[in-house]
């Protein structure tokens, strides 16, 4: 068994798979892990340098796949993408597509990490620093937790929406920072980053609380649904996130019926003189409003 680390880096990933495959080293003879599980696993067996005489071509969009699918945290999180390409460099395309069973693996775990780079776009929130805070320092910071390695390119999708602001995105892996011309990636989050995006207060917060409170609809409340689109491991770092359990248990206790009627009652209303129809003849009908009752 020959055990690799490849440091969750695709580039070093792929100089040891091309290595690999050129010795035609089988996928079964390969495990990817932690530098403590490689030592486990090392290999006795003398290890040729340079490359091998086996030679192949792969399509673009095979690479592009694997980079993809590389950013998945998981079980056999390199492996998998070497079987696939094995498979490939061997003749059988299937292995990239989803009819296949390793196929339809490597397309779930590209899927999974697309989604998690919409949850980043719509779920980030900017708090804007002290204008006093200094050049140095980030005019916008944002706290993230995400479940893949998406940050360092679906932080791009903010560099053209921004402007030429300084914002910073840190997370408890890894972080971003632009500087108003460039994007700057560290592959582990800087302390100072962490504690600066974890403790900064936003002076709008209330505000936006108050926001939320009165667009959320209880009527409209389906929460197998609202979890599909805003799960739940992402309400802690959202400002109303704190809101959302009691809404939800005010809605499963009734106010769904009379939760918006409630608000309405207390506002002053007016009477309005609608004509019916009776007998063939217009009446006028007074119709009240709530507060006229």
């Amino acid at each position: 068994m020959i055990s690799l680390e490849c440091d969750n880096l695709f580039g070093t990933w792929r100089d040891q798979a091309r290595w690999l495959l050129s010795h035609q080293v089988d996928p079964s003879q390969v495990s990817w892990g932690e530098v403590q599980a490689a030592d486990l696993f090392a290999t006795d067996e003398l290890i040729p340098e340079g490359l091998g005489p086996f030679q192949t071509r792969v399509p673009k969009a095979l690479l592009d796949l694997l980079e993809s699918a590389a950013c998945y945290h998981g079980d056999q999180r390199w492996s998998l993408l070497y079987e696939v390409l094995w498979r490939v460099s061997h003749g059988d395309r299937t292995a990239m597509l989803a009819g296949d069973k390793l196929g339809s693996e490597l397309q779930r775990r590209i899927k999974q990490v697309s989604r998690e780079a919409h949850h980043l776009h719509a779920f980030v929130r900017f708090i804007a620093l002290p204008a006093q805070a200094g050049p140095e320092l980030p005019e916008y910071v944002a706290w993230h937790e995400p479940a893949h390695d998406i940050l360092k390119s679906a932080s791009q999708h903010f560099v053209g929406r921004m402007g030429r602001h300084r914002w910073m995105i840190a997370t408890p892996l890894d972080g971003v920072y632009y500087d108003g011309e460039q994007l700057i990636h560290q592959r582990e989050c800087p302390e100072a980053w962490r504690q600066l995006a974890q403790n900064v207060e936003d002076p709008h917060s209330e505000m936006w609380l108050t926001y939320y409170s009165h667009i959320f609809n209880p009527a409209r409340l389906n929460p197998k649904v609202m979890e599909g689109h805003l799960p739940s491991r992402f309400w802690k770092n959202l400002p109303e996130g704190k809101l959302i359990p009691g809404l939800i248990s005010e809605a499963r206790m009734g106010k769904q019926k009379d939760g918006q009627a409630k608000l309405i009652g207390t506002k002053p209303g007016k009477r309005i003189v609608n004509p019916i129809n009776v007998g063939g003849s217009l009446l006028p009908m007074a119709v009240y409003q709530p507060s006229d009752v």
